[in-house]
């Protein structure tokens, strides 16, 4: 008896520090694991729906919850919850395809127990029940969906396990991981194999899925070729150019057969079974106007082609308008990557992603997964270098794995011809005459670049007819549909559309005389966060009718930030790029929220005294001196609201010596004046209500992130912390200003 008191009162404690009893046998022997975890999984749930550790965001608290229930063998609340995570994922069923692994799992082990057959045939019986019970739409993305790591799951598992050897308790953070770990590898390795069989045996009934190789200028590519085998007459082709080689090109196949179109699939060079050189972006333009040639002359085409893709696949349709096919109709860039514009440079400041991405999508054939998601190793090899010193130029060096493209893509610093001869560049937008959408995200990280090509386009082009589609969206949403969560807040429920829907619906418009995408009322077409409605101008002028400028002056020595300073004086910052030590700042917001201010000086407005829409970019100018010829400015803006959260409005980095004309670099001259204007920062339309302040940090860009500039003048690529000399001193003079952009009804 007091034996059992004693074990009570150790377990109450171990509780009470978050801790669970866990045996040490469990790590080392799979039949013990297999017997404790769904107990520890019982123990788990009930903190995780503590105030101490419930996630701030719903979304994720179902996330772990479905989990930790089917790990503790609680399979219909289990899917119940994960019923819930997708709701609240996204609306209109978008997301009924999210975790369907899991979804199938939970279906046959229930199926085993109520019907007394063995798992497999559970299994059987529940796919073919749910494949056939999901919309026509979700069909191509469930190849992608149950494609589950068991490799990569039995690793992290293994990891969390030795973690745990000698010990026979396991703290709460642990045991929600291990938990997790433990689930995706006890599913994926359960249903894997035969899911997938089961589901190419579901395609080929469905669709007829070709894949063949092509000789292009000299070079192979490999094409996927994917048609629904009730559409016998010849359609349109939409075609998309892909260096993501891989599962995504049956997705993308599969995706355009689903609305009724032949869906063609091309690999860049050096992918799949390619030998040829893998230089992204270098050869598309000259690649595609082939490619097209060839898919609008097959049987199965009518000779029309539009393009669809995100990202590089985005760049690739301005890649392959720069020579522009006759069979080539329409093209929907979304989240376009704009070469030289935002990516590997954003307005002429290199970043460390450009590395991680260069080895991403050069590895191998296909993508290296692994490589690219392992943020522990990119972190480390980021602060090495940060905490080294060297010169940016030595980044792929330190990696352990030198880059011939990454030091090429260093050569060119400004706007050159390098990168203009990618994509159409002046004049050439001239000559572009199609119908484009182009669609892009307030939380796009290539917003810039997207637009980029839109302004240039109208630009160069009075008659252009190309329309834009902007809303609360991230990189992943602007190209798939709106999220019901964006950054950890829900987005309008108006926001919350299918942006595939819009584009086949826009195909449908121009390639077989449909109706126009009714969301599509003016060339301009933006959501207004925070007041569920969407607006239509002719042009990004028209997104804003009047502006608010914010002077860099402190709000103790004048009645408005708002207002013109009526005698110069300027802020003065010392930024000391030897200190690789130095402890983070941060503004406190509310017992809740800070915002990092690390080589920033912060400018606080007053309270607002009425509701403003930001409809548009900063703009404005920062007047300036120091005491060297270069450095990188580093501008946030955000609105701290009445309930003291705060939210990102927009940001802007720019090399000094490029902000003028980012094809040639001017220095500046040190201790004279100089003016650097602002453009290229991120757009953004919301409603700031009446009671929130906004909070403007200017300063400088140092971190393991991106280039370092330490204003020697040479070139940044080359410069080491040995050219750094004395500190970096910014005079910030208070007739500096950040232009708002305001829309009145």
């Amino acid at each position: 008896m007091k034996f059992k008191i004693l074990l009570a009162l150790v377990f109450v404690n171990l509780v009470q520090a978050q801790k669970f009893y866990f045996p040490k046998t469990a790590v080392t022997d799979s039949v013990i694991l297999e017997k404790q975890i769904p107990g520890l999984a019982q123990q788990v749930i009930p903190l995780l729906q503590s105030a101490k550790y419930r996630p701030e965001n719903t979304v994720d608290l179902m996330d772990n919850l479905f989990r930790l229930q089917l790990v503790a063998q609680d399979y219909k609340n289990s899917l119940a919850s994960l019923s819930e995570n997708r709701n609240l994922f996204a609306d209109h069923n978008m997301g009924g395809y999210r975790y369907i692994g899991f979804e199938l799992y939970s279906l046959a082990k229930m199926e085993q127990k109520e019907s007394n057959i063995s798992f497999p045939n559970a299994l059987q019986k529940v796919f073919n029940q749910k494949y056939e019970s999901l919309p026509e739409n979700l069909i191509p993305r469930l190849e992608l969906a149950l494609n589950g790591d068991v490799k990569e799951s039995r690793k992290l598992l293994k990891t969390l396990l030795d973690k745990q050897k000698g010990k026979d308790s396991i703290d709460y953070r642990t045991a929600l991981a291990l938990c997790k770990s433990y689930l995706s590898y006890k599913t994926y390795s359960s249903i894997k194999p035969q899911v997938m069989q089961l589901l190419a045996s579901k395609d080929k009934e469905k669709f007829i899925t070709e894949t063949k190789d092509l000789k292009i200028n000299g070079n192979t590519l490999t094409i996927t070729i994917v048609r629904k085998k009730e559409n016998t007459s010849p359609l349109p082709v939409i075609l998309t150019n892909n260096i993501y080689a891989g599962p995504i090109d049956n997705f993308l196949g599969k995706r355009a057969a689903t609305y009724n179109y032949v869906g063609a699939v091309v690999n860049t060079r050096g992918k799949r079974n390619s030998n040829d050189i893998n230089n992204p972006f270098e050869h598309e333009s000259e690649d595609i106007y082939e490619v097209i040639d060839w898919v609008s002359k097959q049987p199965w085409s009518n000779g029309t082609v539009g393009m669809v893709g995100g990202s590089y696949l985005g760049f690739s349709q301005w890649a392959a308008v720069k020579k522009l096919h006759p069979a080539l109709k329409t093209i929907v860039p979304q989240v376009a990557v704009g070469i030289g514009i935002d990516y590997p440079a954003q307005n002429n400041v290199f970043m460390s992603y450009m590395l991680q991405w260069i080895q991403y999508v050069t590895n191998n054939k296909f993508t290296d997964e692994a490589d690219f998601t392992n943020a522990v190793k990119w972190d480390s090899i980021f602060s090495k270098w940060y905490k080294s010193g060297k010169s940016f130029r030595s980044l792929d060096k330190i990696s352990g794995k030198p880059s011939k493209i990454f030091q090429q893509w260093l050569d060119h610093p400004g706007y050159d011809e390098y990168w203009q001869k990618m994509v159409p560049y002046k004049e050439d937008f001239s000559k572009i005459n199609i119908p484009i959408l182009t669609t892009t995200g307030y939380y796009d990280d290539d917003q810039i670049g997207a637009l980029y090509y839109f302004k240039q386009h109208h630009l160069y082009n009075k008659k252009a007819d190309h329309y834009l589609v902007i809303g609360p969206y991230n990189h992943g949403g602007a190209q798939n549909f709106g999220f019901t969560y964006v950054n950890g807040n829900p987005i309008d429920p108006v926001a919350r559309i299918s942006i595939d829907d819009l584009a086949f619906s826009w195909f449908d418009y121009i390639l077989k005389g449909g109706k126009k995408p009714e969301i599509l009322k003016d060339r301009i077409n933006f959501q207004v966060m925070n007041t569920n409605t969407w607006k239509h101008v002719a042009d990004l002028d028209q997104m804003h009718n009047a502006a608010l400028k914010f002077y860099l002056q402190d709000k103790k020595n004048t009645s408005s930030v708002f207002s013109k300073p009526e005698s110069q004086s300027f802020t003065k910052q010392t930024v000391d790029f030897k200190n690789r030590n130095q402890k983070d700042t941060y503004y406190k917001v509310s017992k809740k929220d800070s915002i990092k201010t690390t080589n920033s000086i912060a400018f606080e407005s007053e309270i607002l005294d009425k509701d403003i829409i930001m409809s548009g970019n900063l703009s404005g100018v920062f007047n300036v001196s120091i005491n060297k010829k270069d450095f990188d400015t580093d501008t946030y803006l955000y609105q701290i609201s009445p309930d003291g959260k705060s939210y990102l409005l927009s940001t802007h980095i720019v090399r000094a010596s490029y902000a003028k004309n980012n094809e040639n670099r001017q220095l500046l001259e040190p201790y004279k004046m100089e003016q650097i204007p602002i453009k290229n920062s991120y757009f953004m339309s919301r409603k700031i209500e009446k009671g929130s302040k906004l909070l403007l940090l200017v300063g400088v860009n140092k971190n393991p992130n991106w280039q370092i500039n330490y204003g020697s003048g040479k070139d940044v690529s080359d410069e080491t912390i040995k050219d750094s000399g004395e500190p970096l001193e910014i005079k910030w003079y208070n007739d500096s200003y950040v232009e708002i952009p305001v829309y009145k009804d």
